[in-house]
């Protein structure tokens, strides 16, 4: 994966073994001025979405707005990990677990498989996690066979009807097979103790959409639910 020009603040760090972990912070923009607002429900009519329809989206979404099917990239993420970068202490990690596991639980299913299987997460948090300042998350995805250019993701936190932040990051140009990782730096920001009160006493009100784009286009959707009442 190498930088692409409107990637803010990107470093590249070598880890263990020669690869390279791309460190990146969101732009410095994310909400450009000018939004009209729009739904869920109009979006899902279009024949595609582009970054610029996700930034006008004024809730968190009830729905999927693609297919699984739509990411002809074979885009996969492989290993996802939450960190705070004052402490450096892991909050949270996971691994996706091999083929033949996840073959396995196919089978179990008797053959079939949630659509939305891989694409949502939820997370049980303690209310620390609200006042931290700055977190990194590392991501290791796959490629397929097929070059990605102009790689971008568009995540955006709710709670309830609230937005609380909208962040926007570029992954540049990924070769054709090839397995990459990348650090997103999030800045938060400074929620007052009501809202973060609010927050503890209401979880899985938190939510947020991941949104990805190649050349613009919708080809991925993942969704999370956040509680922030851990160890209580």
């Amino acid at each position: 994966m190498s930088d692409s020009e409107n990637r803010t603040d990107g470093v590249e760090l070598k880890k263990e073994g020669g690869s390279v972990l791309n460190r990146m912070k969101s732009r410095k923009n994310p909400e450009p001025e000018g939004l009209t607002p729009i739904t869920e429900a109009e979006l899902l009519q279009q024949d595609s979405i582009n970054p610029f329809n996700v930034l006008c989206l004024q809730s968190a979404t009830e729905t999927y707005l693609c297919k699984p099917e739509d990411n002809i990239y074979n885009i996969d993420f492989t290993r996802f990990k939450i960190r705070d970068m004052e402490s450096g202490t892991v909050l949270f990690e996971i691994a996706k677990p091999p083929a033949s596991e996840q073959e396995d639980d196919i089978n179990d299913e008797n053959g079939e498989m949630d659509s939305s299987s891989g694409r949502f997460v939820r997370y049980q948090f303690t209310p620390a996690f609200l006042r931290l300042r700055t977190v990194g998350a590392t991501v290791e995805f796959t490629v397929g066979d097929k070059p990605i250019n102009n790689f971008r993701m568009i995540e955006r936190h709710y709670f309830r009807e609230r937005l609380l932040k909208s962040f926007d990051f570029d992954f540049g140009f990924c070769i054709p097979n090839s397995r990459n990782t990348c650090e997103h730096i999030y800045e938060f920001p400074q929620l007052s103790e009501d809202i973060i009160q609010e927050m503890v006493d209401n979880p899985y009100d938190t939510r947020s959409d991941s949104f990805y784009f190649v050349d613009s286009k919708l080809i991925m959707h993942n969704k999370a639910d956040y509680a922030y009442n851990g160890g209580q």
